[in-house]
């Protein structure tokens, strides 16, 4: 079984001509120098590009593009909807409803954009089930569906039991709210796209070229054998984004791990799950799964290994252990796939706020050091509407994404170390002990469900 790359960057590899870019071996200077490439870094520098034309972008990655949590992902390509209250509360009513709209179109803009630019990333808008598989967890939507009614919009369907059950082909489900424009792509054909796309535009991509040094007041960044002097510098980092020192407290490093099964299409031509839909229960540990165009069906759960302070290593990038647990999460939710072969495993560090969205914000410095990061499991389509808040802030462009309400530093913070990390321990037991109970239809004593209680919003909740 492969585990040091998803199945996903393995298939996009396999068919790809187009060689690495070297590692940047020399010092060079740049407008704008983007570190980071995965989605929200490529798509900042296509951005940039986009806003001016001339203007001279670099990016960096410390391993190849798409190789981190891009091209690790579920492929879950959703709004900020299920997230409206949260949203409220961190930007306010008229802004939460612009950046909500804003997450809708992006990915309307992503399937836009493999058409236009002849990516094949399978996108496919088949929508989202939002659903409930144990009792506890029916209606976990209501607030979200009330919040969006609330601005005269809809963009939730309420599903009974029978109707899910019939749609994602398992009898686990007890009702769901479904989101009609949601999307699914193949996540690593998607990064490698916007590699292609970008190469195109003109912007000077070094892979293998990690950063080991931001010198603020040079407004360069020195890498191992080289360094980049820039007019700005965008930090696209990511869960890596804890190693900053003003970032540190702001974010929760978490492992979220998946598997996939070899191609099954017609077990699920029989179950009934055809249409493409992507699903997530509403565990605080998520369960999300989705099916692929070769007919697999992709499965993974949130709320794995913690790292304790920056340590985001190669810890995260598999667990044998989570991959026993998945495989029978998979056969519990998913009873088609039973007797079905797991050929891929694999896992990555997710990027966590206290509260489930993502920020940005400016670094002190001599030129402008833009970030954005958190997004907390929910990626693939929000990237896109942080590149244009990034682009516009490291260009210097007084706009309506430079203005946007998450352009406006650290929300919050966690407690620092070692409280972190062995209180994220505690707590993640005992969301593990209350929810498996749950499972199982049983309801859990009243301490446990205390301490699970202290989970942040956000937390562990991945719905990729």
């Amino acid at each position: 079984m492969a585990a040091a790359r998803s199945l996903w960057l393995q298939e996009a590899l396999l068919g790809e001509e187009a060689a690495e870019t070297p590692e940047l071996g020399e010092n060079i200077e740049a407008d704008v120098c983007v570190v980071g490439g995965g989605y929200t870094g490529l798509w900042t520098a296509l951005r940039v590009k986009e806003l001016q034309p001339d203007a001279s972008v670099v990016l960096l990655e410390a391993d190849i593009c798409g190789g981190g949590p891009s091209g690790r992902n579920g492929g879950f390509a959703l709004s900020w909807w299920p997230k409206i209250e949260t949203l409220r509360k961190r930007v306010g009513d008229e802004e939460a409803l612009r950046l909500v709209k804003a997450s809708e179109a992006a990915v309307e803009e992503i399937g836009e954009f493999c058409e236009r630019e002849g990516v094949d990333a399978h996108f496919h808008q088949g929508g989202w089930l939002w659903t409930a598989t144990s009792p506890a967890q029916v209606g976990s939507w209501e607030g979200a569906v009330a919040a969006a009614e609330a601005y005269g919009e809809h963009p939730f369907e309420l599903l009974s039991a029978e109707d899910v059950q019939a749609r994602a082909g398992s009898p686990m489900h007890l009702g769901a709210a479904y989101e009609k424009g949601a999307a699914t792509v193949q996540p690593a054909f998607l990064a490698r796209g916007l590699r292609r796309v970008a190469l195109e535009r003109g912007v000077r991509i070094h892979e293998r070229t990690a950063m080991v040094d931001l010198d603020r007041g040079a407004g360069s960044v020195r890498t191992p054998s080289g360094s980049v002097r820039a007019g700005a510098i965008v930090l696209a980092l990511n869960a890596w984004a804890i190693k900053i020192p003003e970032l540190s407290r702001a974010l929760v490093a978490v492992a979220s791990d998946m598997v996939a099964t070899a191609p099954m299409p017609e077990r699920l031509a029989e179950s009934g799950w055809t249409g493409g839909e992507a699903i997530s229960n509403s565990r605080l540990m998520v369960h999300y799964y989705r099916t692929t165009k070769d007919g697999r069906v992709a499965f993974g759960r949130g709320g794995g290994r913690l790292a304790f302070g920056g340590r985001v290593n190669s810890n995260f990038d598999y667990s044998g252990g989570q991959t026993e647990d998945l495989k029978a999460d998979l056969v519990r939710l998913v009873p088609t796939a039973e007797g079905v072969p797991v050929t891929n495993a694999w896992g990555g560090p997710i990027d966590r706020t206290t509260d489930g969205l993502p920020f940005a914000g400016r670094l002190p410095g001599h030129v402008p050091i833009v970030y954005g990061t958190g997004y907390s499991g929910n990626g693939v389509a929000p990237s896109l509407t942080f590149a244009k808040i990034l682009a516009s802030s490291a260009l210097g462009l007084a706009d309506e994404w430079s203005g946007a309400g998450l352009n406006r530093g650290v929300p919050s913070r966690f407690p620092p170390e070692p409280a972190r990390f062995l209180g994220g321990l505690v707590v993640r037991a005992a969301v593990r002990r209350k929810e498996g109970r749950e499972d199982r239809g049983l309801t859990c004593d009243p301490v446990t469900g205390a301490v699970a209680g202290l989970a942040p919003q956000g937390f562990f909740r991945v719905k990729r």
